[in-house]
């Protein structure tokens, strides 16, 4: 299994004219298995470059979407297979009580926020609903659960093999509980998360932030590295950064977050473009 960054919503506020190492673009990840069959988590500004990189011959590929907030899925109308005859696509993400998939999308790709109607799209589409259940994808066996994000967010696990990956983008395990982490049986996501050898997870906050912004949906470093710590992970990435943050305050604030926690896992910080081999 291959896990590819493409949009970790990074930091735009680095000074001079240097090119920010944690990236700009908003959340995509692409996870490709040994037979070729290529997953896209999440559909944020990074999707675009990885449309471009797929190539032009028509293929499938599925997108996970883990919810339809707008930094989540801005990158749908610049994403080259939906525009494009002989592809075929598989769109999943969750309903809400009111609307089903097609008319939550609908409201984003449609005018006025966007020139081209969901039902204009060129390539062949499929949509899903997804909120608690299991599903294979070529090689990949999925589950998806709700987790703790206003407006019905999912977290999903993907399996190849004896490989697995977790990914929470946006995640507030610490909502409500007065002293984090809770048992496992009771903590947002850990069913998702458990054991896995790559968690991909919410790290927006510093510490100092966190207070200020409990219910918005997000975690501190500090709690993604707790939250991996009762998974029992191997190797968490710290992933959507507050785009406040400069490249030089997300390194000072990792670092004294895992010199504050000693995890005995790997804590390798999501830069857009980076690469791990399951």
């Amino acid at each position: 299994m291959n896990v590819q960054l493409w949009g970790t919503r990074g930091s735009l506020a680095a000074p001079g004219p240097d090119t920010v190492r944690y990236g700009g673009n908003t959340a995509c990840v692409q996870v490709t298995g040994q037979d070729g069959t290529v997953l896209l988590l999440d559909g944020g500004t990074g999707m675009r470059r990885a449309g471009q990189l797929l190539g032009s011959d028509p293929r499938r590929v599925d997108v996970l979407l883990t919810h339809l907030h707008m930094d989540h899925i801005q990158g749908l109308g610049f994403f080259s297979p939906l525009r494009q005859p002989g592809w075929v696509v598989h769109l999943y993400g969750p309903g809400s009580t009111t609307q089903g998939l097609r008319a939550r999308l609908s409201r984003y790709l449609s005018p006025p926020t966007f020139p081209v109607l969901l039902r204009e799209l060129a390539c062949e589409l499929h949509l899903h609903e997804v909120a608690c259940g299991d599903f294979d994808i070529g090689p990949f066996h999925v589950s998806s659960g709700l987790i703790c994000h206003p407006n019905h967010a999912v977290g999903y696990r993907i399996q190849e093999g004896d490989c697995v990956l977790a990914y929470l983008p946006d995640h507030e395990p610490a909502l409500g509980v007065p002293h984090f982490p809770l048992a496992a049986e009771w903590t947002s996501g850990y069913r998702l998360a458990a054991g896995a050898d790559l968690l991909i997870h919410d790290a927006q906050y510093s510490s100092a932030e966190y207070p200020e912004r409990i219910g918005f949906g997000h975690s501190s470093i500090e709690q993604s590295i707790q939250f991996a710590a009762l998974a029992g992970v191997k190797q968490l990435v710290p992933f959507h950064h507050d785009p406040a943050h400069s490249d030089e305050d997300l390194d000072q604030l990792m670092a004294a977050a895992v010199a504050e926690t000693g995890p005995n896992f790997i804590v390798t910080p999501g830069m857009e473009g980076a690469v791990f081999e399951l």
